[in-house]
């Protein structure tokens, strides 16, 4: 099971060009989820209370319900920030190119920067996080929800949307194998992450899979499996 961990607790690079008060929120935010993260990662996501948590940021009970509502989405909610994220790739794809380019290019491009939703990055908070999903079976469940149902959800109606013939039936299946192959990739990485290798060291290998499964998906499976004398 893939998980999506590119949120901007890890890497927000804009917030000093906030307003202050702003910025002041999303750096509580950031304290509130980390705290959470590193306890969770240190006990065990059911071993750890809310108020635990928030003794630990120095702050209230409420205040860390006041970012966030559950204490799944200390974990979960930064990730769901990315469920509309291949839709928007199709939406705001360039003149004449395809749904199947503009994910391509998308997810290639994300590989390179080694953003956390590939799967492809080495930091320790990052493959905690990972790691709690993967172990976690209230975790995984959501995860697999959010972006199972969810994402196809809302790629399948930006294809529908995009398509001038508007053939449901279409849509569906072409979101399917498109949001499957983004999750295929992304758990390998994850499972070469959490196994010691270097995202660095691996990227050479993960950028040629997605282009071969890209590729695969471009032009279907055809013969592929078909008996031969």
């Amino acid at each position: 099971m893939a998980t999506h961990t590119g949120f901007s607790p890890v890497h927000n690079r804009d917030i000093d060009a906030l307003p202050l008060r702003e910025r002041k929120k999303i750096q509580t935010g950031i304290k509130i989820w980390r705290t959470a993260i590193g306890l969770f990662a240190a006990k065990g996501f059911d071993q750890v209370s809310v108020a635990e948590i928030a003794a630990a940021a120095e702050i209230s009970k409420m205040t860390v319900f006041n970012y966030f509502p559950t204490k799944e989405d200390l974990v979960m909610a930064p990730m769901e920030q990315h469920l509309g994220e291949p839709a928007r790739v199709v939406r705001e794809r360039a003149p004449g190119a395809s749904a199947v380019t503009a994910l391509r290019e998308h997810y290639l491009a994300a590989l390179a920067a080694f953003d956390p939703a590939t799967g492809l990055n080495d930091d320790q908070v990052v493959l905690d996080v990972v790691r709690l999903v993967h172990h976690t079976p209230a975790l995984a469940m959501r995860a697999t929800a959010g972006f199972g149902r969810e994402a196809q959800a809302q790629l399948t109606a930006e294809l529908l949307a995009q398509d001038p013939a508007h053939d449901e039936f279409v849509a569906r299946v072409a979101g399917a194998q498109l949001l499957a192959t983004r999750l295929t990739l992304t758990t390998e990485n994850q499972v070469r992450m959490l196994a010691g290798e270097c995202a660095a060291d691996a990227l050479p290998e993960a950028l040629d899979r997605a282009r071969r499964a890209f590729d695969l998906v471009e032009r279907g499976l055809g013969d592929y499996c078909a008996d031969t004398p």
